[in-house]
């Protein structure tokens, strides 16, 4: 099925996607854009923050000198010191990086409010699910190449940039502390900035991937089209109609595929969901679903025609939630439902056998 969907995704596609949280977008944007902005910050703030490092250590020190500065009152008075100055060191960068977060956010994904983003999904914290993706062969190979990538590109302008100025640093053996510290400071600034610049492009790179894939997502068929189409061009009283005569047209349809089907797994009472493999397929395949009342009849045809019901709440929870009826299970099913008609076949040669 999903071969068929050739045709790009229309407008009022992309914008039911998007409030649903389904974008475009690279984690490593939004991580190299903080990571620039932390090294522009550190070059504008960094003498005011050695400033702040100093009177916070001359002023621990004087603290010192007093014996009470050992009880609990003269500790806290300590630590308080210490964290203001720590706090108003770090608040310009830290300021500066949320903001470049949240810019680089914005411009990948607008900012138009996606409320579907923060509704919660349970069965994205399914653990097997989330391993099937960790170990996805072409998500694997991406993520491998990406941080491969990012390894490469830090060792090189590590490389360049220390190698031709190790007879510099061999000549300042003996300068004193005061000296030495700029010109280190100096050099890993320069790394560290050449390092963001080679992490920003690698991270467009990531992001194009990222867009490549969402649009792929977002492709129908040429059917899809056609009944958007139609829809849009109806009153909404008579898109009502069709809806309600279409869904029970469905729903006859579906309950006429219940006896033909292999196994009906259940919740066991709330959920129900037919399925049926054919020789041939490379999946099988979800001929009805119901919950609650719907779920009832489902159990009832199955029962009339003989077809086993096997209860399996998780299993009948994530097909009635993530297969449309007439639609194969997703590859991260395969094992789950390859068990459970393993099961089912093997019962029915015992009753045959019998």
């Amino acid at each position: 099925m999903a071969n068929d969907k050739t045709e790009k995704a229309t407008p009022k596609k992309r914008e039911d996607a998007r409030k649903k949280g389904q974008v475009a977008r690279s984690v490593d944007i939004n991580g190299a854009a903080v990571l620039l902005a932390s090294i522009l910050a550190l070059n504008a703030f960094g003498p005011k923050i050695m400033e702040q490092c100093k009177l916070a250590m001359v002023q621990v020190i004087d603290l010192m000198k007093t014996p009470q500065v050992v009880d609990q009152k003269g500790i806290g008075t300590l630590f308080m010191l210490v964290g203001q100055h720590v706090a108003l060191a770090a608040a310009p960068i830290m300021l500066i990086c949320l903001v470049a977060g949240f810019v680089a956010s914005a411009a990948q994904v607008g900012l138009k409010p996606m409320p579907g983003a923060i509704k919660p999904e349970f069965k994205k914290l399914n653990p097997a699910s989330g391993f099937k993706n960790l170990f996805n062969p072409q998500h694997f190979a991406v993520e491998t190449f990406k941080n491969v990538a990012k390894t490469v590109a830090v060792g090189a302008i590590t490389a360049l940039a220390v190698f031709p100025k190790l007879d510099e640093f061999a000549a300042l053996v003996g300068t004193p502390p005061a000296d030495i510290i700029p010109e280190i400071a100096h050099l890993v600034m320069m790394i560290a900035t050449r390092a963001a610049m080679a992490y920003l492009a690698l991270a467009a790179l990531d992001f194009a991937w990222q867009k490549h894939k969402h649009e792929k997502s977002l492709k129908m068929d040429k059917e899809e089209i056609k009944q958007e189409f139609k829809q849009q061009e109806l009153p909404a009283e008579i898109k009502s109609q069709q809806r309600r005569r279409a869904m029970e047209m469905s729903r006859s349809r579906m309950m006429e595929a219940v006896p033909s089907a292999d196994v009906i797994v259940t919740n066991p009472s709330h959920y129900a969901v037919a399925l049926k493999y054919e020789s041939g397929t490379s999946a099988p395949i979800v001929v009805a679903k119901g919950v609650d009342i719907i779920a009832a009849k489902i159990r009832e045809a199955a029962k009339d025609a003989g077809v086993m019901i096997v209860p399996d709440p998780p299993l009948a929870r994530t097909l009635y939630a993530n297969v449309d009826v007439g639609r194969q299970i997703p590859e991260d099913l395969f094992h789950a439902v390859a068990q459970l008609l393993a099961y089912v076949y093997r019962v029915a040669g015992l009753r045959s056998a019998a």
